[in-house]
Order: C-alpha cells, then sequence, then structure tokens
C-alpha cells in the first residue's frame, strides 16, 4: 500500500464507495481499492492518488463520474470457458438434463449471467448452447447478461475480443465461433451473438426477480466472482433475490471461493465432480397469517388498484396515476374519518398480491384461483394471476388468463400492454408490437407503452420510429420529479429511467457514427 494514503482516508473513500455504488472494500482489500483509483487518475485528470480521493468525498458524483469509478473498482479479467470444470457440468449434466426437460414444454430456455463483465461467460455459454441444440431457432432461448460496469457492456455488445481472451480456452471455441478481423482480433459469429442481450443491472439496487428486467423465472443463474465484493448482509439479499429469480429446480452456480452453507442455506447444496452448485428446490409452502395491512404499498393496498404485467426488456418506464404517492418509510396509509387507528386486516386480495411480491407463487396462485371460483373478484385478480404465472415461466397459462383480462375489460390499455409482455416473453415480436399499439390507441400518454414500443422496433431495425418513442417517453416523464418512484415499474425513478432511455439514443447515435 502506497504509505502516502493514510488508512483513515481509505477507510472514508470505502464506505463512500459503498454508498455510492454498493461495492465493499474490508480492511484486506484496501490496497485494491487504492489501486483502481490509481488507474482513474487520467481520467478525472488528477496526478497524485490522495488528491483525487479527497475530490471524490467533497462532491456529488455525476453518473458518467460513478460509471468512471465502477469501471476502475470492478475487475473485468475474464476469458471464455473460464473455470472448465464449471463449464464441462454444465454441457454434461445441467443442460442436457434441462434440454430434455423442455423438449416437452414450451422448449423455452433461460439463463442469466450475473456480471457478465466483458461478455466471455454468456458467450461461452451460448456456444454451448448452439452445440447441444441443433436448431436454437426453434427454441424461445434467453441468455440474459447484465453487469454494473457500462464499459464492460459496451465492449460485450460488440463481440470482439483479442487473442488474450482465449487463453485457457479449448481450441475448438476460437476456430468455430470466431473469425478473425484485419486488426488481427476475433469476432464472434452473429447466430452465438444474437444469442445473448446485455443489459445493466446494479445488483444492489435494483429490483429482481421482474418483469421489468427480464430475471424471473430462470432456469440456470451464474453469479461467479461478484459476491465477493459485497459485505455480508449485501450477500444476504442478493443470493435471496436469486434464489426467487429461479424457476423451481432451477440451479445457480458461484465461483468455488464463494460456496457457503449459511449464505446458500435456503438452495440444495448439489457437488458434481467437486463442482458444488446450488439448486432451487420445489417451494416451500408459505402463509399470509403474519401479513399486515401496511406491509402492502398503499397504491397497492387499494381495493380499485389495477396491477398488470411488466415487459421482459432491459428497461422499464412508468405512467403517471392518480392514486396517492406511498407513505415514507414506516408511516401508516391515511385513514378514513372513523376508523380506529389498528392494524387492518389484509383481504384476501391483498394476501395474494403479498404472497406474489414474496415470491410464493405457488401459494399466491391457489389464492386466485380460489377467490375466482367464488367469483368475488374480476379483472386484477385475473391480470394478477396472468403475472404469476408468467413470473412462474407458464407462458401459455399467463397468456389465457392475459387473454381473460381482455374480455373483461377490452378497453383498458394496460390490458393489452400485459398481452405485449406476455407475447414478447414467448417471442412473438410482431404481435407483441400489435398489441402495444392498441395500447397506445387507448392511451396516448402511456409512458411503458412507448417505452416498451420503442424497445421492440429498436430490436427489429426500425431505430426511426423507436427514437420517436423513446422521445415521447422523454417528454411524458417531464412532469415527474427525479426522485419520484414510477407507478407499476419495480421501484425505478424518473430520473434513474431518463438516464436509461438517453443512455440507448446516445448508443445508437455512437453506431451511426461508425456507420457513417
Amino acid at each position: 500500500m502506497n504509505n502516502t494514503i493514510s488508512e483513515g482516508l481509505l477507510y472514508r473513500l470505502s464506505e463512500f464507495v459503498a454508498a455510492q455504488i454498493g461495492l465493499h472494500f474490508p480492511e484486506q482489500r484496501l490496497s485494491d481499492l487504492e489501486r483502481g483509483i490509481r488507474s482513474s487518475l487520467q481520467e478525472f485528470g488528477f496526478k497524485d492518488t490522495e488528491s483525487c480521493i479527497k475530490w471524490l468525498l467533497s462532491y456529488p458524483l455525476t453518473k458518467n463520474q460513478i460509471e468512471i469509478l465502477a469501471s476502475h473498482l470492478t475487475v473485468g479479467e475474464t476469458y471464455f470457458f473460464r473455470d472448465n470444470k464449471s463449464f464441462e457440468i454444465l454441457a454434461d449434466h445441467i443442460l442436457p438434463e434441462l434440454i430434455q426437460r423442455c423438449k416437452s414444454a414450451e422448449k423455452s430456455l433461460r439463463i442469466w449471467s450475473a456480471g457478465c463483465a466483458t461478455g466471455e461467460e454468456p458467450y461461452s455459454i451460448a456456444v454451448l448452447l448452439k452445440k447441444l441444440i441443433y436448431d436454437p431457432g426453434d427454441w424461445n432461448i434467453t441468455i440474459l447478461a447484465t453487469d454494473i460496469n457500462p464499459r464492460f457492456l459496451q465492449k460485450a455488445s460488440e463481440g470482439i475480443y483479442s487473442e488474450w481472451s482465449f487463453r485457457d480456452t479449448p481450441r475448438w471455441v476460437k476456430e468455430g465461433y470466431f473469425r478473425k478481423t484485419k486488426q488481427g482480433r476475433f469476432e464472434i459469429s452473429p447466430s452465438i451473438k444474437k444469442l445473448v442481450k446485455f443489459s445493466y443491472l446494479n445488483l444492489i439496487d435494483d429490483t429482481y426477480p421482474s418483469l421489468t428486467n427480464n430475471t424471473n423465472a430462470m432456469d440456470v443463474i451464474f453469479c461467479r466472482n461478484v459476491l465477493m465484493y459485497f459485505d455480508q448482509e449485501r450477500q444476504r439479499k442478493v443470493i435471496q433475490n436469486l434464489y426467487r429469480c429461479l424457476a423451481d429446480g432451477g440451479q445457480l452456480i458461484v465461483s468455488p471461493s464463494e460456496t457457503s452453507h449459511v449464505l446458500f442455506s435456503e438452495f440444495r447444496m448439489v457437488n458434481l465432480n467437486g463442482v458444488i452448485f446450488y439448486k432451487k428446490e420445489r417451494e416451500k409452502a408459505r402463509t399470509s397469517e403474519d401479513l399486515t395491512h401496511k406491509d402492502i404499498p398503499y397504491h397497492l393496498a387499494s381495493e380499485n388498484a389495477t396491477y398488470f404485467l411488466q415487459p421482459p426488456i432491459e428497461y422499464i418506464a412508468g405512467q403517471k396515476s392518480d392514486v396517492p404517492p406511498p407513505q415514507a418509510p414506516g408511516e401508516a396509509p391515511p385513514l378514513e374519518t372513523g376508523m380506529q387507528t389498528t392494524e387492518l386486516q389484509l383481504t384476501p386480495y391483498e394476501e395474494a398480491l403479498k404472497l406474489y411480491k414474496q415470491g410464493c407463487y405457488e401459494e399466491a396462485t391457489d389464492k386466485i384461483r380460489f377467490l375466482l371460483s367464488n367469483n368475488k373478484i374480476g379483472y386484477k385478480a385475473v391480470a394478477l394471476l396472468a403475472r404469476v404465472y408468467a413470473n412462474r415461466g407458464k407462458l401459455s397459462e399467463a397468456l389465457e388468463w392475459c387473454e381473460k383480462a381482455i374480455v373483461e375489460d377490452k378497453m383498458n390499455p394496460t390490458c393489452h400492454y400485459l398481452l405485449a409482455t406476455i407475447q414478447q416473453e414467448k417471442g412473438h415480436i410482431e404481435e407483441a408490437v400489435k398489441s402495444l399499439r392498441r395500447a397506445l390507441y387507448l392511451d396516448q400518454k402511456f409512458v411503458l407503452a412507448h417505452f416498451a414500443l420503442g424497445h421492440l422496433t429498436r430490436q427489429q431495425g426500425n431505430f426511426k420510429e423507436a427514437k420517436k418513442h423513446f422521445e415521447n417517453a422523454l417528454s411524458l416523464l417531464t412532469a415527474y420529479r427525479q426522485e419520484d418512484v414510477l407507478p407499476e415499474s419495480d421501484g425505478i425513478t424518473a430520473g434513474r429511467l431518463i438516464e436509461i432511455i438517453q443512455t440507448i439514443m446516445q448508443g445508437e447515435n455512437v453506431n451511426e457514427r461508425k456507420v457513417g
């Protein structure tokens, strides 16, 4: 460690980084923290480390400065088929069993590389699937790759690598799935590249599982060499969320140094030839006995509230609502005159909603079906059931109940938005676009629909129309304060969504300049 930097200053910086980015640098890793700051000096415009640290601690950082800091404090050092033993188990056991099981269902396969760095891991997974599935085009395959570092994601999306990314990699990988460029680098095959979708996700701050960022109903999650960046409290939170992101029988793969009986106690540990991974068994039955009215966000506890599905895309917008804003943490919702200020009993629908939000999908399904069998609740229960089935990966059932919701209320734009979400999840992009256009016909100020349609038309290569919808969403978002949490957006603020849209549009401008 550089003796000119006091430990006290580094401790302060460590606390600052944890608060700003969620990265944890305990005493034994302070040297890594200092090394990362030293590598950022040129970008921040400083010549010595101490001055740079004091500046960081003295001024609020912009989004761009936070991204610069994250890019130097997270390690993007990886290569294709890193830890060959894990990929051998994936190729010989996990994927073949999963593929065989899915053949008799909807031929849907969902894998998430959480903390994908520069993309070598998710592309390695895609290569394996290409080898194991004769015609991936017959399948609805999702390989989601997320990271906190935008620079890593940009490099990953380009899919061009140096010789260094192939160290300890089987020779057939480079020979069969890459082409050599004029600059002597290696570009991944388009057939592999199109299987992977890259997007930004902060495992500490963002909400998951969620249809808003496509993190629901995963069959396999890779989260290797990521947990080491978090303190134990944050590790527990991340692991709990990853557990809920998995479908029943889904499997979580971490690095050998991150295994723990305590942290992964909800999983069943599996050891195959010395490779340890964690399996999610069937959800344990849980009840809503201890649930109270104060656990439900105020705008969802309303008897007339509607709750609808979010699109499974990289990012999500929100829609302006007339419902009262949520109360401050720990503050009870306002009570009507004459009501006693005692804890209120949840209605059966609120219990089902709470179970859903806890990830107790099977119990939520049973309770909603009971309500429907007694004809007690109409559209909102039907819509919630469609969302529950989608989160469980049961897309045919989700589609069936969504169509029933439309029968209940044909003129409700959220019904068609819900349908578009499920259609997109099933890979029916054209149908999803049509449903989103119906939603906008019914409500031209539907921010979520504008954003989702911008995403889908962009995916179809219609960049002009995508730009129009993104600009419409940005215009509608000016009605919100930056810190406002957007209704139905799983916690995304207006300011965060504006940043997301601007980042997407800036990326398109960069690509246009490259083409030009």
